[in-house]
């Protein structure tokens, strides 16, 4: 948006906390968002504001055209001569047939800046300069510029959020109708986060997205009512998964875990899910032997959860976070550091029994750590801290947050 008084430009929308919201769209998803990925994919989707020295020449001393500041994702809209459609969907199903795309013949201006506005070598590497969000709008301004932007290149490392009522449209019967993925599927996502979900809506998920069988390699559910049928039956059919989070899932059992673990899945995070115990733990390391990361919140997990680790596990295993587990204690860390020796990250925030002792054996036996969480720990001391220094030599990360 331009600012009347100095000039400046500001993008539409700013990522906050990883995510970036998408504006209302009358399909049904438009406030689907994007979360980024490492920091390296984030650093290099979200360059500084400066122009690739890629333009023409001639085109460069020409003051009637515009130059395309890259703090906004219409610039290259403004250089084409078009606008782009307002509220426009930034993840974006398909358009409707008849939606008003402008081809390449239709751009004003000379035929340069036509050949320009188009040429698929300096797209290519032009896009590279904005952000995830900034793309989405770009890939609306014409077919061109989406048959560009829609190649998987651009989109890795990012994570469609759909929340359940974001997956239909309403038919003018009444009825509801399950919308296209198609979007999704050329952009080649191979993780999704799903919010509110149920059972069917799960199995109508696996039914419309292409690459759902074997191409989604990471599935997220979040404040969904999945029961152990559904969570079995997505397991079951979705053969590619070998990274799984299940958040605020109150509705399938340590039952269900027995019964649809996969010795495929590589990570799991389960957090905020009151059926999880010490028979889920049980499951969770005797059916996942190539376990890396276990990403764990669960208040009901005791020190007795901690020995199930196998041998196996404890080679492979080498992240473990342990997020407010209250009843978790000394004793616990004693099973856990026997039973998973390699590992190099560990958190035990908001383990509150945790003590000073715990510690110590922390600091002896697993030396290859290289980042460590004790955040919400109140009975740690200064005491805990000279263990640390004395025999943690790999360490690069402590936090002591509260």
């Amino acid at each position: 948006m331009s600012n009347p008084r100095n000039g400046d430009t500001k993008p539409p929308c700013l990522p906050r906390n990883g995510l970036v919201k998408i504006p209302t769209q009358p399909n049904g998803l438009g406030s689907a968002s994007i979360t980024k990925g490492t920091p390296a994919v984030k650093n290099r989707l979200c360059q500084p504001s400066s122009v690739p020295a890629i333009l023409s020449p001639a085109l460069a001393h020409r003051s009637d055209l515009p130059i395309p500041s890259l703090a906004s994702p219409l610039s290259l809209a403004t250089l084409a001569g078009i606008s782009s459609p307002p509220g426009a969907s930034l993840v974006g199903l398909n358009t409707s047939e008849g939606s008003e795309q402008p081809s390449p013949e239709r751009l004003p201006g000379s035929p340069s800046e036509r050949q320009l506005a188009v040429d698929e070598k300096i797209l290519n590497r032009l896009f590279w300069y904005f952000s995830a969000c900034e793309k989405c709008v770009l890939a609306q301004v014409c077919k061109a510029w989406r048959r560009v932007l829609y190649q998987p290149k651009f989109w890795v490392g990012l994570t469609p959020v759909l929340h359940t009522k974001e997956l239909y449209n309403v038919l003018p019967g009444g009825e509801k109708e399950f919308v296209s993925l198609q979007g999704f599927a050329i952009r080649g996502f191979d993780g999704f986060c799903l919010v509110g979900v149920s059972d069917l809506d799960i199995c109508e998920f696996i039914d419309n997205y292409p690459l759902s069988k074997k191409g989604v390699k990471s599935m997220s559910l979040k404040r969904s009512t999945i029961t152990d049928a559904g969570l079995e039956v997505m397991l079951e059919q979705m053969q590619g998964v070998v990274r799984l989070e299940l958040s605020g899932c109150n509705d399938f059992t340590e039952a269900g875990l027995w019964s649809s673990l996969n010795a495929r899945i590589t990570a799991l995070s389960v957090s905020d899910c009151i059926n999880v115990a010490d028979d889920a733990i049980a499951a969770i390391s005797q059916l996942l032997p190539n376990l890396t990361e276990l990403n764990l919140q669960a208040y009901h997990v005791t020190d007795t959860a901690l020995a199930y680790f196998t041998a196996k596990q404890g080679y492979t295993t080498h992240t473990l976070r342990l997020n407010s587990c209250w009843e978790i204690t000394n004793h616990g860390v004693v099973n856990m550091v026997h039973s998973l020796p390699n590992l190099s990250v560990l958190s035990l925030s908001g383990c509150s029994k945790v003590t000073d002792d715990g510690v110590e054996l922390v600091a002896e036996n697993l030396r290859k750590l290289r980042s460590l969480d004790l955040s919400w720990c109140p009975r740690i001391t200064d005491m805990a801290l000279e263990y640390i220094a004395c025999d943690l030599h790999k360490l690069e990360e402590l936090v002591l947050d509260r």
